[in-house]
């Protein structure tokens, strides 16, 4: 059973969420609520959830900024985010948090019910990410003359410009559709949120740009989309289990050992 930390300022949505949904339906239990970001952040550190479900625009601290402390201190979940249509532009940060994904208010609870499935589903590849050679093998997909044209048209995007800021949301108002169906077209495609798609095909140009030698640590971190340096550096460590300047020196170090 997954268990669920629900973050709304907006008491109406927050006790909604809490009372009204079925969440034993969804083999799911909520173990806490909180009205804003820092009292949300200390729920995290004693009630280690399994999915945090926020608002993005709190008084106090953003669901946003409490994300960002949480992934700093190693106590953040699945994260889900609730927002509207105006506040997508603050949703585009997410892109460095990891989110599993977004849903709109008011929430829709199939939609809400298939997206906790999904998590339940991949939670142990969620928690310790797939090697980058499990990740997207674009041929596969591109040569599909059955593929959504909407997810292609997404992929094409994550496989060419990678390197640039991107969000779900950008590209479905490029393809004319809502966010949340190619949310949801592409995980069933693909396995993989649009998130985890773009995070390791950024993820696998870096690599080979560190196994090059030719570049700097900062230098691969800007090249590949991933912006400062420390961001990358949480990245990298998160789905290759070291960093990247040790995942450099071991390179070397194997390097020299073979020549010698």
């Amino acid at each position: 059973m997954q268990r669920v930390l629900i973050v709304e300022d907006e008491e109406i949505i927050r006790k909604g969420l809490v009372c009204t949904i079925d969440w034993a339906a969804m083999d799911c239990v909520v173990v806490g609520d909180a009205a804003d970001g820092a009292a949300g952040l200390e729920l995290l550190r004693t009630t280690h959830p399994d999915i945090l479900l926020t608002d993005i625009r709190m008084p106090r601290m953003d669901g946003i900024t409490m994300a960002e402390h949480a992934r700093d201190e190693g106590v953040l979940p699945q994260l889900i985010f609730l927002t509207s249509y105006a506040e997508f532009d603050y949703a585009k940060k997410a892109i460095e948090l990891h989110a599993a994904d977004y849903l709109l208010k008011p929430i829709n609870e199939e939609e809400l019910a298939a997206l906790l499935h999904h998590l339940a589903e991949h939670g142990k590849e969620q928690t310790q990410p797939a090697p980058l050679s499990e990740g997207l093998v674009w041929a596969r997909y591109f040569s599909d003359d059955g593929l959504n044209p909407y997810v292609r048209h997404a992929m094409e995007r994550i496989h060419s410009d990678y390197h640039e800021k991107l969000s779900i949301e950008q590209l479905a108002e490029e393809a004319g559709v809502s966010a949340s169906y190619l949310s949801r077209k592409f995980k069933e495609t693909t396995g993989q949120t649009f998130l985890e798609a773009l995070t390791r095909e950024r993820l696998h140009n870096a690599v080979n740009q560190l196994v090059s030698g030719k570049y700097r640590v900062y230098e691969v971190a800007e090249a590949n989309g991933f912006g400062d340096y420390k961001n990358f550096c949480s990245v990298f460590k998160k789905y290759m289990h070291t960093s990247p300047r040790a995942f450099m020196q071991e390179r070397q170090k194997n390097r020299t050992t073979y020549e010698t």
